[in-house]
């Protein structure tokens, strides 16, 4: 049961989730870990310009959004 923010995140790891950051970009991928300060560790990330990158730190304080996948159609 999701009580706080930080409780999806928890029971995401492993799961494809949708990271929104600075500038406009967009990643989707899989949350390997996490800290407090909302630094992320993905795998199997499909950028929006189609990259495929197998894993990528992303700095906390540049995140936007993070949240399911988004489904389209």
């Amino acid at each position: 049961m999701v009580k706080q923010p930080l409780d999806l995140r928890r029971l995401s790891l492993v799961e494809l989730i949708y990271v929104k950051i600075r500038n406009n970009r967009e990643l989707q991928g899989r949350l390997y870990a996490y800290d407090q300060h909302l630094n992320v560790i993905l795998g199997d990330i499909y950028k929006a310009t189609k990259q495929n990158i197998p894993m990528l730190f992303v700095q906390g304080d540049g995140v936007v959004l993070v949240a399911p996948p988004l489904r389209v159609g």
